[in-house]
């Protein structure tokens, strides 16, 4: 019988989303994260219960037989990537592994097409966001991304891979420009300290780009050495605005009490399927800009090619399937809770020209109820917890020929579907778009 804190070699026999390795051990399942069916690890038994048990990897003992080398060097410490180990064509066939699993109750088989790629595979990603800490207590100044399994320890992410190279180029010249001006980090036991985050994010159609610094309110930037540092950097994009943001909050996230535009017009322009959208440092825009459009392809071709259709697009976001929507449907309305991202849909309505199509500010489980025209068709693109119980009903009510439910977790997507199907509605197609390569996350479409 183990005891918790003993340590022991098992082999890994399954593997479960997200990254939940699993085997057997005294006729009780035992989960170990981080891990891939094949290996023969050594882990630490953490908790003990009556069903199963519960461990923390140690050593890989020995690879599995698909197991690859990871490319990049922190992979395994720092926690921006899981599936590095695994060749791409592996990767795609875990995540369809994944969702059907989770969606096993729902007999998808015959209806699934598959998991579309990610047109890049690394250097994907159009935002980052970065974290100042040290990489062991009391280390030097770092900047980069939390160490897997910790809150506090960051890990070197000046060669990270998720992102293309003027990423790179700008943490090392804003970690060089810290360093050499002695600033300390803010601290997130004791909430004292200055620095806390840089935030990057590009415009990959355009080659624009906005570069964020977020501190506290306790210390003084040097903006004309931190203009220096950014602006004279040899980068690919056009460094379009470069902003000081100060947040106070206690919690460890990148929000704003205060912003300065220190150089330019404080947001920058991307494009996706032919239309152009404003991004400022708050707007939600989805990260993989190539995979979106190829998202985008599959929503428009599940809500129909009927251009006389009513569409509804609920928790629209920034508008952006709206958007495309509205270009060859009669109308569409969106609804988002976010006040900033209905600012922004309606600023790049007009940007494009897109007048068909109405944003409402609100939550959608209270807007709803407010309209009074019928749609022909319902988008539904709800944060990662799904669409809230008391929504769903109403929304169901309306009663459309159509849904189209776009889900970036499965499990949340599995725990909506029993209301629709018991509305009388069917499961005609499954398609998932990769979204995150090296990572477990992956969109899933359900007409």
């Amino acid at each position: 019988m183990v005891k918790k804190g003993e340590i022991i070699e098992i082999k890994i026999e399954d593997l479960k989303f997200p990254n939940r390795g699993q085997s057997i051990l005294e006729d009780k399942k035992i989960i170990v994260h981080n891990t891939l069916p094949g290996q023969e690890v050594r882990v630490r038994i953490k908790k003990k219960r009556k069903s199963k048990v519960e461990a923390t990897l140690l050593e890989v003992i020995a690879p599995a037989p698909n197991q690859i080398e990871a490319p990049c060097k922190v992979f395994g410490e720092c926690g921006g990537c899981t599936y590095q180990n695994l060749s791409y064509g592996d990767q795609l066939e875990l995540k369809e592994k994944f969702v059907k699993e989770i969606l096993a109750d729902y007999d998808i088989d015959e209806v699934f097409e598959g998991v579309l790629p990610s047109p890049k595979i690394f250097g994907y990603r159009n935002k980052m966001e970065f974290s100042f800490g040290d990489s062991y207590k009391d280390g030097p100044l770092e900047l980069g991304l939390h160490k897997r399994g910790s809150m506090y320890d960051i890990v070197d992410a000046s060669k990270c891979m998720l992102v293309d190279k003027d990423f790179n180029k700008v943490l090392s010249a804003v970690l060089s420009f810290a360093r050499k001006r002695g600033y300390s980090y803010y601290h997130k036991r004791t909430h004292e300290g200055f620095l806390r985050h840089l935030v990057v994010r590009k415009g990959i159609k355009t080659r624009e780009l906005l570069i964020e610094l977020v501190t506290s309110s306790q210390g003084t930037l040097d903006e004309q050495d931190f203009l220096e540092a950014v602006k004279e950097l040899d980068l690919d994009a056009t460094v379009k605005s470069i902003i000081h943001t100060k947040n106070d909050s206690l919690s460890d996230v990148v929000q704003e009490d205060l912003s300065k535009v220190l150089f330019g017009q404080g947001f920058i322009y991307d494009e996706i399927k032919g239309l152009k959208f404003k991004i400022t440092p708050r707007s939600f825009f989805q990260t993989n800009t190539l995979g979106a459009e190829v998202l985008y392809d599959k929503v428009s071709e599940y809500a129909g090619s009927d251009s006389a259709k009513q569409i509804f697009d609920l928790y629209c976001g920034t508008g952006t399937i709206t958007q495309i929507l509205a270009k060859s449907h009669e109308h569409v309305t969106g609804i988002e809770i976010v006040e900033d991202a209905v600012k922004a849909a309606v600023e790049n309505a007009e940007l494009n020209g897109v007048e068909n199509a109405r944003f409402i500010c609100g939550d959608v489980m209270e807007e709803v109820s407010k309209l009074d025209s019928k749609p022909d068709v319902i988008i539904l693109d709800p944060p990662r917890d799904g669409i809230h119980v008391k929504a769903i009903d109403k929304i169901i009510g309306f009663n459309p020929e159509v849904f189209v439910y776009v889900s970036c977790k499965p499990t949340s997507l599995a725990r909506d579907l029993p209301s629709f199907l018991e509305a009388g509605y069917e499961i005609k197609k499954v398609c998932c778009v990769d979204m995150f390569s090296n990572t477990p996350h992956v969109e899933t479409c359900v007409l």
